[in-house]
């Protein structure tokens, strides 16, 4: 059952407050624990199956004590002790699991709920505990087992029918989650948990509509019920209503006491203000991004002093790391410029990026030292740091790329004007010109329509393949693939309907990133969603059509990209009505082969 641990990609979208149920440390949890360890220290003189010294059971008692104080630490310490002195109590596992995982080292709380579970197989609550946390790790088929596993033994929990309809509901089965709701309602229907979870269903299905009178319900039935209020934000949201998200996001956050569950709801309404243009505090409140309460916010390794918007620059050695996904170090990259200039000919700037992107980035900041940065999951946590190649050199401030905006792009009209950020090699640029000439007459037209990740709420920023065709068929224009990973199916299904894509030769579309810059600025135009590719087009001065949800956030409240100027968005008026959008693109790029042809 075990599953490696992996390092999720980072990039900043809405995040959601998942519709789980069921706390491993709550009070009645503890409880049951505390009772069964009384019951292992009767059990001791008897010859128990499972027998465990005094000292053990006194160590196991302690830890539950220091579980309930919230100090987890100690706790684990304690399980590890009472471990050592037999490392087949699964009593002992099943505590140690439940410290862990509250302390946010959930790869390690889940080999530990693991061995309780092999070594108390006919103690169910390890399975719902083990089941809910391999969701959180987005373990999703094993996390379906275990509490279809319990459900068992425990006919019609409500707390594990739940669980097991949100990790139907992650795995895009939809229709099983909805039956499987719908069914739980029905025995009990004043349970305001099942009436959010079907919401979550239905806006994750992309019918943000339909949910709302499922959360209204569940608020009805407990006005108090904050992840109901929150949820029904992000369906607001994804119905173009920001001005409403951000009041439900207000007044969820007046009743949240979780930290995790208060980072989660700024993050939100971060990426909201962004989307109303409220950069100033849109930007104050993105700092939420790095809390440690979040399972996936990073922690920097630190040079210096942490940078504040109030620092002087001048004459200073400034380090930069880049954030998040790979488009969003690319996004934020538009402030460098005017941090260049904020630390003088005296000035020293670092920046760390990911690998792929040193090149073009040392390339267009020639007076910067590039380097890359590393990220890494030790003890539940993610880490970045740096590759030095050398000596570190002495740093008098750091700071995440993202947040040097809260100084610099706090309004609309203090976003440049230029084209291009980024420079991409003149030299491969003018191959790809030659390349693209040596293949006749045409508009050279780059394509893409996916990303690496097309799972749950994210599909919902794509618009399907298959209504690619009215672009496609536009004659006079010759479409070059630029999509990264796997693409033979959708090409082969372009060319069984007589559509051609070209595809460049010669070229790694997802790790040559340098190159792909080039060919990029060599096209006519690049079309497709909010990708790697499509920020790296734009930052180099590329002209983008770019499709696009009412939920995209790093138009920064425009119309089209604050960062980018060369970038036309073509949004969706409505949820899922991505056939309109790509309609409207076929008819732009058909006017744009008929002036090309004229000229």
């Amino acid at each position: 059952m075990s599953v490696p641990p992996t390092i999720p990609a980072a990039e900043p979208k809405r995040p959601s407050l998942d519709g789980l149920v069921g706390d491993a440390a709550s009070p009645e949890a503890l409880s049951r624990l505390s009772k069964a360890s009384r019951a292992t220290r009767r059990a001791t003189g008897k010859k128990a199956k499972q027998s465990v010294s005094s000292r053990g059971i006194l160590l196991l008692q302690a830890a539950i004590k220091a579980i309930a104080a919230k100090t987890y630490g100690e706790a684990s310490q304690l399980a590890l002790k009472a471990l050592k002195l037999d490392e087949r109590n699964g009593l002992a596992w099943h505590i140690l699991a439940i410290a862990q995982e509250k302390a946010g080292d959930l790869a390690q709380a889940f080999s530990a709920y693991e061995a309780a579970v092999r070594l108390l197989a006919d103690e169910t609550t390890v399975a719902f505990d083990l089941g809910r946390l391999a969701h959180r790790l987005g373990y999703l088929e094993i996390a379906e087992k275990l509490l279809a596993r319990y459900l068992v033994v425990h006919p019609g929990n409500v707390e594990a029918t739940n669980n097991l309809a949100c990790a139907l509901r992650d795995q895009n089965r939809y229709d099983e989650a909805i039956d499987l709701l719908r069914d739980v309602i029905g025995a009990h229907p004043s349970d305001p948990i099942l009436w959010n979870s079907l919401g979550t269903v239905l806006s994750e299905r992309g019918d943000a509509a339909q949910s709302l009178p499922f959360y209204d319900e569940a608020l009805r039935l407990e006005p108090g019920f904050y992840k109901a209020r929150y949820n029904r934000a992000n369906a607001r949201m994804n119905l173009g209503e920001p001005l409403l998200a951000i009041a439900d996001i207000d007044e969820a956050l007046t009743g949240v006491t979780d930290p995790t569950e208060i980072a989660t709801m700024k993050m939100a309404k971060a990426l909201t203000q962004f989307i109303v243009g409220d950069l100033e505090n849109g930007f104050d409140t993105y700092e939420a991004r790095l809390d440690p309460a979040l399972e996936d916010a990073v922690t920097f390794q630190s040079h210096g002093q942490r940078w504040v918007p109030e620092d002087d620059l001048e004459g200073r050695t400034m380090l930069v790391y880049g954030e998040q996904g790979l488009g969003d170090e690319v996004l934020f990259a538009n402030v460098l410029d005017d941090v260049q200039a904020a630390l003088g000919s005296k000035g020293r700037m670092i920046l760390a990026v990911q690998a792929r992107l040193v090149p073009l980035f040392q390339r267009s900041y020639p007076s910067a030292e590039v380097v890359k940065h590393q990220s890494v999951r030790h003890l539940g946590r993610l880490f970045r740091a740096i590759e030095w190649v050398a000596s570190p050199p002495e740093v008098d401030l750091w700071t995440p790329i993202g947040s040097l905006f809260r100084r610099f792009r706090t309004r609309a009209d203090s976003f440049p004007d230029n084209r291009a950020f980024l420079t991409p090699d003149p030299e491969r640029v003018a191959h790809w010109q030659r390349v693209l000439s040596d293949l006749g007459p045409g508009l050279n037209v780059g394509v893409l329509w996916k990303s690496l990740n097309m799972t749950g709420s994210r599909l919902r920023a794509y618009s399907p393949f298959e209504l690619w065709r009215p672009v496609l068929s536009v004659p006079g224009a010759r479409f070059v693939n630029l999509q990264y990973g796997d693409a033979t199916a959708e090409l082969d299904a372009a060319r069984a309907q007589g559509l051609e894509i070209w595809t460049p030769p010669g070229i790694d579309l997802k790790d040559d990133l340098d190159d792909l810059a080039a060919l990029c600025t060599a096209l006519d135009v690049v079309i497709g969603p909010a990708t790697a590719t499509t920020n790296i087009a734009a930052a180099c001065g590329a002209r983008v059509w770019m499709s696009s949800n009412s939920e995209a956030w790093a138009g920064f409240g425009s119309h089209g990209y604050l960062c980018y100027p060369t970038v036309e968005v073509f949004r969706t008026v409505a949820p899922g009505e991505w056939g309109a959008v790509m309609d409207r693109i076929a008819s732009a790029l058909t006017a744009e082969v008929a002036q090309r042809h004229a000229a």
